[in-house]
C-alpha cells in the first residue's frame, strides 16, 4: 500500500485488505450465530458507501438471506452533515422480519437515526445494526448498535466503499486523510557502467538529498558489527541470501536517522517487487512516498566497452572478463523488469537515455526530476 491522491488531498495506508477481510467474517459470523436455525433475515444495505462490504458480507454469511437497500446521504467533502437525504427507500413489507442493517461506517449517528425512523413503522419483527466501522468519539445518538467490526479514531477514511467526493470507493484497502507529502523521493537505476554513481552524487548535491546506497549501508553495518549486521554477515558466511526483512530495516535505520531530510535517493535497493512494496508501505506510513524510479538506458554493447575500458584500471576482476559482464547485465534486467513494471503500473517509471557526456545525461535527470 502506497499514498494515495484523490483531488486535492493525500491518504496514507490505514488497514489492509486482510485485516478487512477478518472483521467482515468475524461480523458475518456474529450474525449468523444469533439468528434462529429457520430464520431467514432481510440484509438492508445503506448506500452508496456499503455496497463492497454488504457484497462481502453476505458472501460471507452461512445461510438463506434476502437483500435490500437504502440509499442516503450525510458526507459533504471531508464533514458528516446532520442533514441526512433520503434518496432511496425500501419497498418490500417487513411485517414480522428480521431486519439487519449494514453499514460501512458511523459517526455522529445522524444516517443511524435515519435508519430507526424509517424502519419505526414498518413491524418488523427485530430490527439490528451491523457496522464495518465505528467513531465511539464523535457518536452523539443514544442508539443501539448490536454489530461493531472495529472502533477506529476520527479521522476521514476512504477506500472500501468509501469516498471523497464520490472519488475512491473502488479502492480495496482504507485510507486515510494524510497530510501533503514534503520529500522528494526516487529509486535510481542503472545497469553497471551506467554512470549511475555519478549521477547521484550530482542529485545528492542540487536537491539536497540523503543518497542511500544498500552497498555502503551492509558494509557499515557488518563493519560496526550492528544486530543487523551481524544477522546479516551471518547469512552472508553461510552463503545465503540476505532476507528482505533484514534489508528493508537496515534502509528503515537510515531514514530513521535522516528524517528531516529534503528526501532520498535509493541506490541498489528495491531489487525485487516485494522490497519496493514493502518501501512503497513505510514511506507510506510517514505520509512520504517515491515519487519516481529514474533508470538510466544505455545499449549493453556500450556499456561493456566502457567496463572493459574502466578494468584495465579498476582491479575489479568482474571488469574485466566479458562473459561476467554480460552475466551482470542479465541479472540486472532479470530484476529491473519486473521493477519497470511495477513503477510503470503507478505511472513512476522514468527511463534515461545514459548515452552522452556526464552534463548532458544530468540535464536529462533534472528534467525529469523537477517535474516530479
Amino acid at each position: 500500500m502506497s499514498i494515495i491522491k484523490l483531488q486535492d488531498l493525500y491518504f496514507k495506508p490505514y488497514i489492509n485488505k486482510e485485516k478487512i477481510t477478518t472483521i467482515v467474517k468475524y461480523l458475518a459470523k456474529s450474525v449468523k450465530a444469533d439468528l434462529p436455525k429457520d430464520e431467514i433475515p432481510i440484509f438492508v444495505g445503506i448506500l452508496n458507501g456499503c455496497f463492497l462490504f454488504a457484497a462481502d458480507f453476505i458472501r460471507e454469511f452461512n445461510g438463506d438471506c434476502e437483500v435490500s437497500f437504502v440509499k442516503l446521504a450525510s458526507y459533504e467533502g471531508t464533514s458528516s452533515s446532520d442533514n441526512v437525504k433520503h434518496l432511496v427507500g425500501i419497498n418490500e413489507d417487513l411485517t414480522g422480519r428480521t431486519v439487519i442493517i449494514l453499514e460501512d461506517i458511523i459517526d455522529t449517528g445522524a444516517t443511524l437515526q435515519e435508519i430507526y425512523n424509517i424502519f419505526k413503522d414498518k413491524n418488523v419483527k427485530q430490527l439490528r445494526v451491523a457496522t464495518l466501522f465505528f467513531k465511539p468519539d464523535v457518536f452523539k445518538k443514544e442508539l443501539p448498535i448490536d454489530y461493531i467490526g472495529q472502533s477506529i479514531e476520527d479521522k476521514f477514511i476512504v477506500g472500501y466503499g468509501l469516498d471523497y467526493n464520490g472519488l475512491g470507493r473502488n479502492y480495496p484497502e482504507i485510507y486515510q486523510l494524510s497530510t501533503t507529502p514534503k520529500m522528494k523521493n526516487i529509486v535510481l537505476f542503472g545497469p553497471p557502467g551506467a554512470g549511475k554513481g555519478t549521477q547521484a552524487e550530482f542529485l545528492k548535491e542540487m536537491y539536497n538529498l540523503v543518497h542511500i546506497s544498500t552497498g555502503d549501508v551492509f558494509r557499515f553495518n557488518i563493519k560496526n558489527k550492528t544486530a543487523l549486521g551481524i544477522l546479516a554477515k551471518k547469512y552472508m558466511d553461510e552463503g545465503n541470501l540476505v532476507p528482505d526483512e533484514v534489508t528493508i530495516n537496515m534502509l528503515k535505520t537510515e531514514v530513521e536517522k535522516n528524517a528531516d531530510s529534503n528526501g532520498f535517493i535509493f541506490d541498489g535497493f528495491p531489487r525485487t517487487e516485494s522490497q519496493a512494496a514493502a518501501l512503497d508501505t513505510f514511506l507510506a506510513e510517514k505520509g512520504e512516498q517515491i515519487n519516481g524510479m529514474v533508470a538510466l538506458e544505455v545499449p549493453e554493447d556500450i556499456l561493456v566497452t566502457r567496463l572493459l575500458e574502466r578494468g584495465k584500471t579498476s582491479g575489479r576482476a568482474d571488469d574485466t572478463d566479458e562473459s561476467k559482464i554480460r552475466n551482470r547485465f542479465n541479472e540486472y534486467n532479470t530484476k529491473t523488469a519486473v521493477l519497470k513494471d511495477y513503477f510503470q503500473a503507478q505511472n513512476k517509471y522514468y527511463g534515461i537515455n545514459g548515452v552522452g557526456s556526464i552534463e548532458e545525461i544530468t540535464q536529462r535527470i533534472t528534467t525529469v526530476f523537477d517535474t516530479l
